[in-house]
């Protein structure tokens, strides 16, 4: 009986190199800038050099630094690790002035540390990327083909023809239908023949990665073409034809010795889940002790405008689609919080002239952060909905739970992207439920930083906010 093989992890060996090599950099600049320009090599420079490699390395790996696909571009990776080295900096900094031995280093060996480390940073990944691009490409081992012109063999030789830094050279694709029953009209690349004949010419070492890319329901076909190239020394390689599923953060878990894939999952688990709550911390700490006088001047424009309470506490869906109570500032005379969704709409007799003007630049929301630090809420993540609006819109837009896949946020990549405020159309939740499903997709610190950083700029005053 032939035993079942386990699926391995296997790592890009360019992201351990690109971990070793930061590390090694960072080093060699301080020990050659110290060796100019410092007296003598003290425990300070030792102790800097640590705090330096453990920040920086735990900075990059949060930001997506060492992501392959973050790899392959200077232009994706400059502003991360400038972050990353920004904050050990930043971090270095603290220490020295709160501990009072700025006196222990040179200025300029610190300086030229401090300058040269990123540039050598950026540096040596444009040119070991040009390099590699170039020895990939022209690499005779690198040949490849697709077995099935599917949606996924499609989107494979369309990420291999626009990324050479894979090193693949697409021969062709290779399908036993004609090309009369084939809808290829965006490929770029003409079908080479049948998969008899990528055999033939596997056999004939024509190329080393075989691709099959058939429809998992051609389980038959598939173990055929798997042992037709088990009679060469081809690579063969499955292309699950998971693009039916619309993925959302999908992992690989073993279930003992048993491979699992999951469709929908969120993308806060081990590590990320400690920087999102240790991001939403810091961030609502920081903000609201900024705003603490806005804060009193908001509620006391709240009190004296009409009477109630200065607080509206209303209960919204968070993670995993649990009941929690979300804090806003008063807007209305009157709140609605029953089973019929009635949105405020523009010139709302329900609210406040004071209630109008919080509402439209979003002060109404501060309080919100106080249910951030309670965990209720996240800084960034989609906007939280009433719970008779949840139950409305989960009967007809699609995927629409999926968003409680995370916390509720205080702004959100739909909010930046103009979905803020009254959403009094079908397709206008399903435009926000879009943007909602893509962050949390593609999820990242340095992604967060950017929402907050846009909605300085634009998030808070929009047009559909009354």
């Amino acid at each position: 009986m032939r035993e079942i093989g386990i699926i391995k992890h296997h790592g890009d060996e360019h992201v351990i190199a690109y971990r070793v090599l930061d590390i090694g950099i960072v080093i060699t600049t301080i020990i050659m800038s110290a060796n100019l320009y410092a007296d003598s090599w003290n425990i300070y420079y030792l102790l800097a050099t640590s705090v330096a490699v453990v920040s920086f390395s735990v900075m990059a790996e949060l930001l997506g630094v060492y992501n392959p696909s973050f790899t392959s571009s200077l232009r994706q990776t400059f502003a991360p690790i400038l972050l990353s080295w920004f904050c050990a900096i930043g971090l270095l900094l603290v220490l020295a002035f709160g501990f009072k031995i700025t006196d222990s280093f040179s200025r300029v060996a610190i300086t030229l540390w401090f300058v040269g480390t990123p540039v050598l940073l950026t540096t040596y990944r444009l040119v070991s990327g040009k390099v590699r691009t170039s020895t990939k490409s022209n690499s005779y081992e690198k040949k490849s083909i697709i077995i099935g012109a599917t949606p996924a063999g499609l989107a494979l030789a369309k990420e291999i023809q626009s990324s050479r830094h894979h090193g693949l050279n697409l021969v062709g694709i290779f399908d036993d239908r004609s090309p009369d029953r084939l809808s290829n009209d965006n490929l770029d690349i003409a079908l080479k023949g049948s998969i008899n004949d990528a055999l033939k010419m596997a056999k004939e070492r024509d190329f080393r990665h075989v691709y099959v890319a058939l429809p998992m329901k051609a389980s038959t076909r598939i173990k055929e073409v798997i042992n037709y190239f088990a009679d060469s020394t081809a690579r063969v390689y499955i292309v699950p034809d998971f693009f039916t599923y619309d993925l959302i953060q999908s992992r690989w878990r073993n279930v003992g010795n048993i491979p699992t894939l999951s469709i929908h999952d969120t993308p806060f688990y081990g590590m990320s889940t400690f920087v999102k709550r240790l991001e939403d911390i810091v961030v609502s700490l920081l903000i609201l002790l900024l705003i603490s006088p806005v804060l009193l001047a908001v509620a006391l424009g709240v009190k004296l405008s009409s009477p109630g309470p200065v607080i509206f506490k209303q209960h919204r869906y968070g993670i995993d689609g649990k009941k929690i109570k979300v804090w806003k500032f008063r807007s209305m005379r009157s709140m609605d919080n029953g089973q019929v969704v009635k949105q405020a709409t523009k010139g709302d007799p329900r609210i406040t002239k004071f209630g109008a003007f919080i509402r439209k630049t979003s002060l109404d929301e501060l309080p919100q952060f106080i249910n951030v630090l309670q965990g209720r809420m996240s800084i960034v993540g989609p906007r939280p909905h009433a719970v008779s609006h949840n139950e409305e819109y989960r009967q007809i837009v699609d995927r629409y739970m999926l968003r409680h896949k995370v916390k509720p946020g205080i702004t959100g990549w739909a909010q930046i992207n103009g979905y803020r405020g009254e959403t009094d159309t079908v397709d206008k939740m399903e435009k926000r439920v879009e943007y909602d499903l893509n962050y949390i997709r593609e999820w990242s610190l340095w992604l967060d930083i950017k929402i907050i950083f846009l909605t300085i700029f634009k998030g808070f005053v929009g047009k559909t906010a009354y």
